[in-house]
C-alpha cells in the first residue's frame, strides 16, 4: 500500500506517525515544501518574547526521527498538481526546480492553513511580517531588535501574545483591528473589557473599530499605517488578520466550504474515496450548532490527524466533534473559553440565554483565595449548554475542559449544577463553582 501526505503539519505528523506503526508495511512518502516540520506555531509569541530561549524546544518531529519510522520525507518538495480520480500527484523539487510524478493508494492531505492577506497598499514595503512558521518567528525576533514602534494589525489570540510580548521587550505597541473589541470570537464583552484594560494599563495603544487602508514607506521600509480612523507610525508591522485552509490544489475535485476548507465525515473522509483531510485544511462538526465549521486549533488537527490513520484501511474511530476550547494568558489574567459566547449565538439567530458568575475559588477560611468570574451559556428552550467562558487570576483554566466535555455529550444547564466533584478546603468549595453556575441557572 502506497500512502502519500501532502504537508507536514500537526495533523500530517500524527496521521504519519501513527500510519508508520499501524501499517508497517506500507509505503508512506511525505511530501513538504518547507525546510523544517512539526513547529508548534503556538509558541512564537514565547520564543518573540524571551520565555522560550530555545526554539528546539517547539519542534516535535524531524525528518530523522521519521526515517527511523520507515517514513520517506521529502523536504522542500511542492504538490502542483492532484488527479483524485486517477490518484496520482505532481511534484516540484524546489532545490533543483525538476518536477516528477508519483502515485497513491491512500492520499492523506494535511497542508495546513496560511494567513489572510487582504490587498492593502504599500503591504510589500520591508518589515510588514506575517507570523505563522519558523521561519517567521525568527525574522520577527531579528527585525524587533532594532524596531521601537511595532503595530500588530490583529486582536485574535497570536496578535494578543504578541502585542504582550513586545511591550515586555520595552517595545511602543499598538494593536489595530476591525472589530470593536479584541477576541470578539472567544470571550463577551465582559471579558474582553477587563482584558483590554489590562493592555492599556501596561501602555498598549488600542485602535479598535478601524481597518487599515495603506500603508506608508519612507526608503522602502514601513513608516506609517494609515486606517479608517487614524494613522500610526510604525517601523515594524505584525499581520494577524486570521488564517485560510490551503486547499487550492483541490478545487474542483473535493467538496469544500465557502472558504476552501475541505468537508470531511466522521472518519476523516473527503469526498473522494481514499481521500483523507486533517487539520487546518478542513472543517469539522462543531458541537454547539451540529454544523461543519472552520477552526484551525492545534488541538483539533492532533485528534484528526490521529483518526486518519485509524481509519485509513477502514471506519474504525469516529470524530466527537468538536468545542473550539481553548485558553490564553494575558498579564496575571487566565482566560479559557469553549464552545459559542452569547454574543456570537445570539447573532446566529439562537435562542440562548447565559449565567454569570464571581466566585471564590476556595473557602474564605482559607489564608489565600481569588476570584473567579464563569459564564455559561445555554439554549431557553433545551437548556442544554452551547458555550462557555471563564476568567481569574488563578489558574483554573481546566474547569473549562470540563465544560467542553458536558457540551459535547450534550449535557444541561441544570445537570451542571448536580454533577459530582470533590471538595478539598485546599481546591475548592463544597459547592464547586461550576456546581454554582448550574444552580443559579435554575
Amino acid at each position: 500500500m502506497k500512502i502519500a501526505v501532502i504537508g507536514c503539519t500537526h495533523a500530517g505528523t500524527a496521521a504519519i506517525v501513527n500510519a508508520a506503526k499501524l501499517y508497517p508495511e506500507a509505503q508512506i512518502t511525505v511530501y513538504e515544501r518547507n525546510d523544517n516540520i512539526s513547529f508548534l506555531s503556538c509558541g512564537i509569541a514565547l520564543y518573540v518574547g524571551g520565555v522560550i530561549e530555545d526554539p528546539n524546544g517547539l519542534f516535535y518531529s524531524s525528518p530523522e526521527h521519521l526515517a527511523e519510522l520507515g517514513v520517506v520525507t521529502k523536504m522542500r518538495h511542492d504538490v502542483i498538481a492532484v488527479d483524485t480520480e486517477k490518484k496520482t500527484l505532481r511534484v516540484r523539487d524546489l532545490a533543483s526546480d525538476s518536477e516528477s510524478d508519483d502515485t497513491y493508494d491512500k492520499l492523506i492531505i494535511t497542508t495546513g492553513s496560511w494567513p489572510i492577506l487582504p490587498r492593502i497598499e504599500g503591504s510589500n514595503l520591508d518589515n510588514i511580517l506575517l507570523s505563522k512558521n519558523f521561519n517567521h518567528s525568527n525574522t520577527i525576533i531579528e527585525k524587533a531588535k532594532t524596531a521601537s514602534k511595532i503595530v500588530v494589525v490583529g486582536a485574535g489570540y497570536i496578535g494578543i501574545e504578541l502585542v504582550e510580548a513586545f511591550e515586555m521587550n520595552g517595545k511602543k505597541v499598538t494593536l489595530i483591528d476591525s472589530t470593536d473589541r479584541i477576541l470578539s470570537k472567544y470571550l463577551d464583552p465582559e471579558f474582553t473589557e477587563q482584558t483590554e484594560s489590562s493592555l492599556k494599563e501596561h501602555g498598549i495603544q488600542l485602535a479598535l473599530g478601524q481597518t487599515v487602508t495603506r500603508f506608508e514607506g519612507t526608503d522602502g521600509k514601513v513608516a506609517k499605517v494609515i486606517t479608517t480612523k487614524g494613522e500610526y507610525e510604525a517601523d515594524l508591522v505584525i499581520l494577524c488578520i486570521g488564517f485560510k485552509p490551503n486547499t487550492e490544489l483541490f478545487q474542483g475535485q473535493l467538496e469544500m466550504m465557502p472558504n476552501g476548507a475541505l468537508i470531511v465525515d466522521e472518519y476523516m473522509r473527503t469526498s473522494k474515496p481514499d481521500v483523507y483531510a486533517a487539520g487546518d485544511s478542513c472543517a469539522i462538526v462543531y458541537n454547539p450548532t451540529g454544523k461543519h465549521a472552520y477552526i484551525p486549533l492545534a488541538t483539533n488537527a492532533v485528534r484528526m490527524g490521529t483518526l486518519v490513520a485509524r481509519n485509513l484501511m477502514k471506519p474504525t474511530i469516529a470524530y466527537m466533534g468538536t468545542q473550539g476550547t481553548s485558553g490564553i494568558k494575558i498579564y496575571d489574567h487566565n482566560i479559557a473559553s469553549t464552545g459559542l459566547t452569547e454574543t456570537a449565538a445570539l447573532d446566529m439567530g439562537m435562542d440562548v440565554k447565559s449565567v454569570t458568575i464571581q466566585e471564590n475559588d476556595r473557602p474564605e477560611f482559607m489564608p489565600t483565595y481569588n476570584e473567579v468570574t464563569l459564564k455559561v451559556v445555554y439554549e431557553t428552550d433545551t437548556r442544554r449548554i452551547v458555550g462557555a467562558q471563564l476568567m481569574s487570576k488563578a489558574d483554573l483554566t481546566q474547569s473549562v475542559n470540563t465544560i467542553s466535555v458536558c457540551i459535547q455529550n450534550k449535557m444541561t444547564i441544570d445537570q451542571l449544577g448536580f454533577v459530582d466533584f470533590f471538595f478539598q478546603p485546599h481546591y475548592n468549595k463544597p459547592w464547586n463553582f461550576l456546581n454554582t453556575a448550574g444552580l443559579q441557572a435554575l
